[in-house]
């Protein structure tokens, strides 16, 4: 994979979208095929191949398709990690503002570091092993949860637009994969 995304850097962008395309559409259906394999691999695959090398494959992807869902996906997942309290803070102080939201996302009562860690992980585990479209809604809900709390707390509200503007592409390809639509 890792040779694909450097590869893919040099090459025209029509060639880049289409492996895009293709590398996400494998890693779904290696996780959701009918022999799908045990999904934890997947779950850590930034762990595994480095989150520089998803960004090569998928980041220019239009958000709402499904190179562009599986990088919000992972990139929640290292965001949550690496920046756990941050997110939690945020994630409080968005909650009670949006209440069904926070039902969607599903976060624990107690957020802290861990909690936003273990949404994220049940994330990725739910877009292999469960429901993908109920995946991309949790997201989505987390995001527009922590766009929010940034809002209340303050914080810079560029970050909050994005949060928000990755929010509804996520609900886009969550409507996309219902409708056989998300590619």
């Amino acid at each position: 994979m890792e040779r694909l995304a450097r590869d893919a850097g040099h090459g025209d962008p029509y060639a880049r979208l289409e492996l895009a395309h293709a590398t996400a559409a494998a890693l779904v259906e290696a996780g959701r095929g009918e022999f799908g394999r045990p999904t934890g691999h997947l779950v850590r695959l930034v762990d595994e191949v480095g989150l520089d090398t998803l960004a090569e494959l998928w980041c220019d992807a239009a958000a709402d398709s499904l190179p562009g869902a599986l990088w919000a996906l992972y990139l929640l997942q290292t965001w949550c990690g690496r920046q756990g309290e941050t997110v939690a803070q945020a994630y409080r102080a968005g909650r009670r503002l949006a209440p069904v939201d926070e039902v969607i996302a599903g976060v624990i009562d107690d957020v802290d570091p861990k909690a936003v860690q273990q949404l994220a992980e049940e994330v990725l585990t739910g877009a292999y092993e469960g429901d993908f479209d109920v995946a991309l809604e949790r997201a989505a809900a987390f995001f527009r949860v922590v766009a929010t709390g940034r809002e209340q707390l303050g914080e810079d509200t560029e970050l909050a637009a994005r949060n928000l503007d990755t929010a509804q592409a996520l609900q886009r390809a969550a409507a996309g994969w219902r409708a056989g639509t998300l590619h």
